[in-house]
């Protein structure tokens, strides 16, 4: 058998990367499958004042931003 290979994403670097995106007024934080965070910035005058979409059932609320 060959040995288990390690986490490319442990929960917290997705929980450093959630928080520092609240701390820059990120839109959104997506995190994909081969392990890579993508932090949506929008402009600060463009900032809805309630969410635009309601959370998707099975994903964690914290993931939107």
């Amino acid at each position: 058998m060959m040995p288990r290979r390690g986490a490319t994403l442990t929960q917290a670097d997705v929980a450093r990367t959630i928080r520092a995106a609240k701390q820059a007024g990120a839109a959104l934080v997506e995190v994909r499958p081969d392990g890579s965070m993508l932090v949506h910035l929008i402009d600060a005058d463009a900032r809805p004042t309630a969410p635009a979409e309601p959370v998707e059932a099975g994903w964690p609320a914290d993931l939107v931003l």
